[in-house]
């Protein structure tokens, strides 16, 4: 496994804000006079910050679909969130997180990537509309100075009890049982030859429909199963034996899944007319997962190497492998900047949260044998296959974590805001009217 790709870190929500530094730059200023309308901590807050700030908030609710203000109370909902923005970002220069120039560097070219432009592209864009380069790097610096300053905070205030844990793991296994249960089916076979006229075939309905009866009746399934079934576990009782339910025939788990314990139904195959009976139905006590394994080739952007030559190198790479004009393993050996060159790429069969969230989402939508067009992450850019999928058994070890990692993860917003407001709260904050 490579360790770059598989951190996996929660802050991430904080990189859905840089989503919109683009267009928070790029807005020409309001024409008219501006005015201060609040001051944090010596740092002050005007009118045409909250005026911008206002539908970058709007469409964040609407995405999360929660209730949207209006007006007032839209523009009074932007001007708190700028506060508790200004007070962490005092916060953390309280308490000596810095950036580095190239991780702004860095954020940059993924933003011009995200809007599929480069960065001189985006750095004309900035001027075009009125707002500078200076004031787009700004922006992601203090959206990196957030999210550092998070990744500080918030994880080591997050509880997760063993109570807590082990009820998840119950509801995790209880699910099971609707998705792949342990069953045994009990059969009575009539079979129906090749080449049956409809009254053999009349006939041999019958039989199955007499022998249903008998069991409906109450009678003992063994004993019918010997007087009426062709079927190889005649002998055994009509017993098919405890199994996975994915195990069985698909048309005998459908046919069976509404009955009780010790109900019969009746359906038709290929083979014939099938008696079948449930006879127990339990979790099967391990819990599955669905598995992803995939190759990648990552070129690294840095010094002659830029991230848009890099996607345009990655994409020339996929043309050929999907033409048939080269093999993607052996590009990853000669060009893939990562620790599975070696493997050829070759990632294993990896988990759910085991990559960086943008690797997997775009992991999660490739079908086996699937190529996505070349992916920015923030190690660089990425051309993806997946190879296969499969469910797989986990350990109950296994399933504690990943119960621990999902409680967290449910956790971490509500901790977030709760620690958000606390610094907030220390913070010096002075509204101001608007001058008359």
């Amino acid at each position: 496994m490579v360790t770059m790709l598989c951190f996996k870190s929660r802050s991430y929500f904080l990189w859905a804000l840089m989503a919109w530094t683009l267009s928070v730059s790029a807005q020409t200023p309001i024409s008219g006079r501006d005015f201060i309308v609040a001051v944090v901590d010596a740092v002050p807050i005007t009118n045409h910050d909250v005026t911008l700030r206002a539908p970058q908030l709007r469409e964040q609710l609407k995405q999360q679909g929660r209730a949207v203000p209006e007006g007032e109370a839209l523009l009074k909902a932007a001007l708190e969130r700028l506060i508790v923005e200004k007070a962490l970002l005092q916060h953390a220069k309280e308490t000596g997180v810095t950036i580095e120039d190239e991780a702004v560097t860095q954020a940059e070219q993924r933003l011009a990537a995200q809007n599929q432009i480069s960065v001189d592209a985006l750095h004309k864009k900035m001027k075009a509309e009125g707002s500078s380069v200076e004031r787009l790097r700004q922006n992601l610096h203090d959206q990196l100075t957030l999210q550092r300053l998070t990744e500080r905070n918030v994880p080591s205030r997050i509880k997760v009890s063993d109570v807590e844990v082990d009820q998840a793991v119950r509801v995790r296994q209880n699910a099971s049982l609707d998705t792949n249960p342990d069953i045994e089916l009990a059969q009575i076979l009539v079979a129906v030859p090749e080449k049956s006229s409809d009254a053999d075939m009349a006939t041999l309905q019958a039989k199955a429909q007499t022998a249903l009866a008998h069991i409906k009746r109450g009678d003992d399934f063994a004993r019918v199963a010997k007087e009426f079934s062709d079927g190889a576990e005649r002998d055994k009782g009509g017993l098919m034996g405890l199994r996975a339910a994915n195990r069985y025939p698909t048309l005998f788990v459908d046919a069976t899944q509404k009955l009780a314990i010790g109900d019969a139904t009746l359906v038709r195959s290929g083979a014939g007319f099938h008696v079948l009976k449930l006879v127990t139905k339990r979790a099967s006590g391990v819990v599955t997962v669905t598995q992803t394994h995939p190759r990648h080739i990552l070129l690294r952007p840095g010094g002659q190497l830029s991230q848009t030559t890099a996607r345009a190198q990655l994409a020339e790479y996929k043309r050929d492998i999907e033409a048939g004009k080269a093999d993607f393993a052996k590009l990853a050996r000669e060009h893939s900047q990562d620790g599975s060159a070696s493997e050829g790429g070759d990632l294993g069969w990896v988990t759910p949260g085991m990559f960086v969230p943008e690797f997997e989402e775009v992991m999660g939508k490739l079908q086996p044998g699937q190529i996505a067009d070349p992916m920015v992450s923030r190690f660089g850019v990425h051309l993806i296959q997946v190879l296969e999928r499969r469910e797989a058994p986990i350990s109950e070890r296994e399933l504690r974590d990943m119960a621990r990692n999902s409680l967290r993860e449910k956790k971490f917003d509500e901790t977030y805001q709760l620690w958000a407001q606390e610094v907030r709260g220390r913070a010096y904050v002075e509204y101001r009217d608007a001058p008359q």
